[in-house]
């Protein structure tokens, strides 16, 4: 049983094909990264497993139900545009969703009390929501999101408009929802921090999937044609050997990119032959460059 099963899931608006034939499964207990460059279709099919959006064609399920039934109340959903009523305490706004999703006026001072707490808002529960920064906005949208304990979590750019403590805070939580036995889908457009949080990815583009699987899988595919080194003495001669294609300097080391089907090894005894090498680091491709080489350049400024 997956958490969520999207089935060849098409949708268009007019002339716009959003979604295109998108086949993707999600399993229980995970965190799963929905990557790709703004409009790729992310928001689209989020929408769609919300049951905001139907389908034109292709099935979703839930827990290994249809994404329209009553299963959606295992669902905390976090949709990009956030939407919290602004003359709303903190406090009252919790307690206005977590009654919306049928718990107890008990429950929900107690659980959002845990999430003032987890979330660094406890101090300022007696603000209006007018009154928070983005950031602090960003956080409680969180908490209404999570409060009633969902399943599954889907939250849409999660990490827009967070400073980088936040984020911080943010990745800890995903991490510890995970290792409640929480599944967390979320989508972005930022490659680095999926590399650092999800067990599974998917990347997309243009609403169809370019490549997924773990890091390690996708990773595999493609042969890193990098080396990171630190020379002593002058370093001029590396981009002059035949296997070299480009050298970029980076501080101390030099970033030195291989020609198509060159040896690393082969870099290493041309540099030890001519210079003491201090560091030596083939390096792994990122998700930006695998998205970048299987995509092209347009959309590199987004990623």
């Amino acid at each position: 049983m997956y958490a969520i099963e999207l089935d060849n899931v098409r949708k268009s608006f007019g002339p716009v094909q959003a979604v295109d034939g998108l086949s993707v499964r999600v399993p229980p207990g995970c965190v799963y990264g929905f990557l790709g460059p703004n409009g790729a279709g992310k928001t689209t099919t989020l929408r769609m497993i919300m049951d905001i959006f139907r389908p034109d064609s292709g099935s979703i399920r839930l827990f290994d139900t249809p994404a329209s039934s009553p299963m959606r109340t295992r669902v905390g959903y976090m949709p990009e545009e956030r939407g919290l009523y602004r003359k709303m305490t903190v406090t009252a706004v919790l307690h206005y969703f977590g009654m919306l999703k049928g718990m107890s006026a008990g429950q929900v001072r107690q659980r959002g009390a845990e999430w003032l707490q987890r979330i660094d808002l406890a101090e300022h529960a007696g603000k209006k929501v007018e009154e928070l920064s983005r950031g602090m906005h960003q956080k409680l949208q969180f908490a209404v999101t999570v409060i009633n304990d969902p399943d599954l979590v889907i939250l849409d750019e999660p990490f827009s408009g967070l400073d980088p403590v936040n984020q911080d805070l943010l990745r800890e939580i995903i991490s510890r929802l995970r290792q409640e036995g929480k599944t967390v889908l979320f989508s972005t457009h930022v490659m680095h921090e999926a590399e650092r949080l999800c067990d599974f990815l998917v990347l997309i583009d243009r609403g169809r999937v370019v490549v997924d699987g773990t890091l390690d899988q996708i990773r595999a595919g493609h042969e890193a044609n990098a080396v990171s080194v630190e020379l002593e003495g002058d370093a001029g001669f590396v981009r002059t050997l035949p296997m070299v294609q480009a050298v970029k300097p980076d501080g101390r080391r030099l970033e030195v990119t291989l020609r198509d089907e060159a040896d690393p090894q082969e870099l290493l005894l041309a540099l030890v032959a001519r210079a003491r090498v201090r560091t030596f680091e083939i390096r792994q491709p990122s998700l930006h460059e695998i998205f970048v080489q299987l995509v092209g350049g347009r959309h590199a400024e987004d990623l």
